[in-house]
């Protein structure tokens, strides 16, 4: 306990010593309280989040109960959903000029302040759960993270991964590239531009107000998770039509962001407690949304009538070349093109693998299932 307690802060290594020095309990009580209580940081976290989300706003709030108990309670955070303390998109600007703490959201909701942003969430045709692990942890993807956080006062850590998600909610079946033109839908980042690369208009709402924009017709069609978080926001009720697989986001990695200024001013340890939590969140969560995907699959589909669609070939190979451009066209230079040429790099190495494992597997069990 001594130890664990030492881990976190300078202040406290005085405590022991400072009670043997005075020889008394008594002296050694009087000291421990204030010593301790000057040592305990409490932390406030924004999120992008729906209050009571299932799944995305519950990974915000095991980030913080994950630091605390890591923490002995010594490192506190309070968790608010989007609309609590600020608006969900303003989570950002929040915690890099100070008046937030951290923020738990998705990274390519900042792409005003960088086109390299959507690269560390999720980008059409790109890097799926395991693979944006990998490039982020060991492929060079967190120092670029880094260093274009650094710029607007924030220290970001990997927070949560949805895993792969569905394409989305249609009012009406998608036949062919024509059904995209002038189509409306809630879609962010760069799959938002691919979709009006192809004629359509796409537009970024956080999750809260997505249902009533689809029940009041603002918009036509609407991504946003998979089937367990997409059942509870209810888009079953107003889009009947489920479209996949998700091009736009084949593994969404999602953010812990901490103000810069405070990231810097915690110890060695402290940083490590911290992103130790983050990381145990991101696989619990990896786990999470991958069984109960699958549970609220069935459930939509056998008690809810939800009809499962797949895009026509000649509208996923249309997404894949305006992938490509958008992509492209996201990292023409300074760091942003670091950034696009490391995600480039990683993505061709790792599905060079995929190639001769996963996806070979994946067939290899249909037909096991089918026989």
């Amino acid at each position: 306990m001594i130890r664990r307690r030492n881990l976190l802060g300078a202040g406290l290594l005085g405590i022991g010593g400072a009670a043997a020095s005075f020889g008394s309990p008594e002296h050694a009580a009087n000291l421990a309280a204030p010593a301790i209580s000057r040592n305990r940081r409490r932390l406030n976290m924004v999120t992008t989040w729906p209050k009571g989300l299932p799944g995305l706003g519950r990974a915000a709030e095991r980030v913080g109960e994950t630091i605390a108990a890591m923490s002995d309670g010594l490192i506190e955070v309070k968790v608010y959903a989007a609309g609590e303390l600020v608006p969900a998109f303003e989570s950002f600007d929040a915690v890099a000029n100070g008046s937030a703490d951290m923020y738990h959201g998705a990274e390519y909701y900042w792409t005003a302040k960088s086109t390299a942003y959507p690269f560390f969430t999720a980008v059409p045709f790109g890097m799926t759960a395991q693979e944006i692990m990998g490039w982020i942890d060991f492929g060079g993807g967190q120092a670029l993270w880094d260093e274009l956080s650094a710029q607007f006062g924030v220290k970001a850590i990997q927070g949560a991964n949805t895993g792969h998600q569905m394409g989305g909610w249609f009012r009406k079946e998608i036949n062919g590239l024509n059904d995209l033109v002038g189509l409306q839908m809630r879609i962010p980042g760069q799959g938002g531009d691919v979709l009006r690369a192809l004629g359509g208009s796409a537009k970024a709402l956080p999750g809260g107000e997505i249902y009533q924009a689809l029940q009041t017709g603002n918009i036509d069609a609407t991504e946003w998770v998979g089937p367990w978080n997409d059942y509870s926001l209810g888009f079953y009720r107003e889009a009947p039509y489920y479209y996949g697989p998700g091009f736009h986001e084949p593994g969404a990695s999602l953010a812990v962001g901490i103000n810069l200024k405070l990231w810097e001013s915690l110890t060695e340890s402290e940083r490590a407690l911290i992103t130790a939590a983050c990381q145990s969140v991101n696989h619990t969560s990896l786990g999470e949304f991958t069984y109960q995907n699958s549970v609220y699959l069935d459930i939509l589909t056998r008690e809810h009538g939800v009809q499962l669609r797949s895009f026509p070939d000649d509208v996923v190979k249309a997404m894949a070349e305006a992938a490509r451009d958008v992509r492209a066209d996201s990292g023409k230079s300074g760091i942003e093109k670091r950034i696009y040429e490391s995600f480039e790099a990683g993505l061709k190495t790792m599905s060079d693998w995929a190639a001769v494992s996963d996806g070979p597997y994946y067939a290899a069990r249909e037909l096991g299932r089918s026989s």
